[in-house]
């Protein structure tokens, strides 16, 4: 089964997907690992940290969210946070080595009163130097311009499982609500970080069906998170069944060989992963992870072992790569910057 080509395919049928998942485990990791050799560094890892600009009191009714309101998980409600403080995050995130700064808030869409912080705090990360992303629910075509032009470079938006599936996770937006959103992302010239969760007891066509979706959008996503269900006590699926680390090393895997050029990140659930089970995603085809203690509201591996588990394995985090002369002469007013002010120093 010679299929470890790097093209891009937009028409994976549902029997393809389930014969990349039928492989012996070994020739499934083979197959994964000569695409990432093909259009990655195999021994490079981005590394990205996640900030909660607003928690809680969201309207969804995400049966995995803590941050719903529909929900008492014990999590209180925060206003959005000021710029300043998020710039300072941001500072911090860029000394411990990431080279992505995420800011997440808890709403269903962005209101027109928020969206002037907002594009502050995307200005304000971009101007340290940091690729800027933000996850704030669904958009339109105007908000996404918006936050285009105040030049955010990612936008997540997570499609969360299959189209059959989803209605049994989600009910107060349509998987096309979704989809719509990307849509808008993607036309205003923003590039698109998005994934799902495994281990919310979906089963494995609903894994196949999540993949297909994402594969098959008209330009495969740049991120695609994949998630393993963190379960929280007071939602829905705090006592949903453990998935089995197999079947969630083989979705990696798949993924992989499916979007050969997408960065695939271990996201959310990596707490409860051994270094072991860890070291075998980076060899599934894994590149990028969070950094940082906390994702959202839910735990993280502390930085520091992920540095450990790093240098036992011979990873790097991935840099950035200036694309533009634009982005070349802020690097080196940065660089300025840097002289000025010791405490940007850090150890990559």
């Amino acid at each position: 089964m010679q299929q470890h080509q790097t093209e891009i395919r937009h028409d994976w049928s549902e029997q393809e997907v389930q014969a990349l998942f039928d492989l012996p485990f070994n020739d499934l990791l083979f197959q994964a690992q000569l695409v990432h050799r093909q259009n990655f560094n195999p021994n490079e890892v981005q590394v990205s940290t996640l900030l909660s600009i607003k928690t809680g009191a969201c309207p969804e009714d995400c049966k995995y969210c803590p941050q719903s309101g529909h929900y008492n998980t014990g999590l209180e409600k925060e206003r959005l946070m000021q710029v300043e403080a998020v710039l300072e995050k941001a500072k911090k995130a860029k000394e411990t080595g990431s080279t992505r700064f995420c800011m997440g808030a808890a709403w269903k869409h962005p209101a027109d009163k928020d969206m002037p912080y907002v594009i502050e705090m995307v200005k304000g990360v971009k101007a340290l130097g940091l690729e800027t992303c933000m996850t704030l629910g669904m958009l339109d075509e105007d908000k996404a311009g918006q936050l285009a032009e105040a030049g955010l470079d990612y936008y997540n938006h997570n499609l969360d499982t299959s189209p059959e599936f989803y209605d049994k996770i989600i009910t107060t937006r349509t998987y096309q609500d979704r989809l719509d959103t990307l849509h808008h992302v993607r036309e205003s010239g923003m590039k698109i970080c998005s994934g799902g969760i495994l281990g919310m007891g979906e089963t494995a066509n609903d894994r196949i069906g999540l993949l297909r979706q994402l594969a098959n959008l008209p330009i495969q996503p740049e991120s695609v998170p994949i998630n393993m269900l963190v379960k929280v006590k007071g939602t829905p699926l705090e006592n949903a069944d453990d998935l089995d680390n197999l079947d969630f090393i083989r979705t990696i895997a798949v993924a992989r060989i499916m979007m050969p050029k997408s960065h695939v990140r271990l996201s959310a659930g990596r707490e409860s992963m051994s270094d072991e089970m860890q070291a075998m995603t980076f060899m599934a085809g894994a590149n990028s992870i969070f950094y940082g203690e906390c994702l959202l509201t839910t735990p993280n591996p502390e930085t520091h072992r992920d540095l450990q588990l790093f240098k036992r394995l011979g990873i790097n985090p991935e840099q950035r790569i200036s694309e533009t002369d634009e982005t070349q002469e802020q690097a080196i007013i940065n660089d300025l910057q840097k002289q000025k002010d010791e405490s940007f120093f850090y150890e990559a």
